[in-house]
This record gives structure tokens, C-alpha cells and sequence, in this order.
């Protein structure tokens, strides 16, 4: 469970780089590793961004996976609009759709053997 409720966003900035903002623990922080976001030094602290020059799908793909990971360990995330590739919107349960349901019929009839 994450200790601290504050929002993990990941977004598009303006330069065109895959950022994550926010507060988060070390958990939080080896799920973005593992989903291919790098931890990389700047002025005053460290940033989490994805590499660059992998393509806007990759980066969108890595953000939504990211994103999926930090969910079910139950941590707050808000991912871009644009960066986000499931098909469904967040909430609705993906999986097999059912057939409609069908009718009772009786069999067909079996042909006399000989």
C-alpha cells in the first residue's frame, strides 16, 4: 500500500520528453524502472523520464504500461490523455465480452442408424 497519497503524473512536456512528477518511495520508483523510465540527475534533484528518440508509440505504450503497474500497487497516477493506449477508458473492466445470450431450442433430430 503506498504510504504517501500523493498523485504520480506522468506526462507529455512541452519539449516533447515523457516525464513522471510527483512524490513517490522506492517501490514506485523500481515499477517506473522496470517499465523503462530512466532516473537521471538535474540541478537540484533527480527527474524520471523515458529515453529519448524511441518513438511516440513506444512512449506511449511504456507510459500506459507504467502507469497500469503503479494502479494495481495502488498508487495514485494520472497519465496524460495522449500518452494513454488502452482501448477502454480507466474503470471498466477489460476483458471477453459474452455472446448474447441465446434461446433454449430442442436438439435436431439424430438420424436412424441401419
Amino acid at each position: 500500500m503506498n504510504p504517501s497519497p500523493e498523485l504520480i503524473r506522468i506526462t507529455r512536456a512541452q519539449g516533447g520528453q515523457v516525464e513522471v512528477e510527483g512524490t513517490f518511495d522506492a517501490f514506485a520508483g523500481h515499477i517506473l524502472l522496470r517499465a523503462g523510465f530512466l532516473s537521471v540527475p538535474s540541478l537540484h534533484s533527480r527527474s524520471i523520464r523515458l529515453p529519448f528518440g524511441m518513438g511516440g508509440d513506444w512512449e506511449n505504450d511504456q507510459s500506459t504500461w507504467a502507469a497500469q503497474m503503479l494502479t494495481t500497487a495502488r498508487y495514485p497516477v494520472r497519465l496524460d490523455p495522449g500518452l494513454d493506449t488502452r482501448r477502454t477508458p480507466p474503470g471498466t473492466p477489460a476483458g471477453p465480452v459474452r455472446p448474447p445470450a441465446m434461446t433454449a431450442q430442442a436438439p435436431p433430430p439424430r438420424a436412424a442408424h441401419r
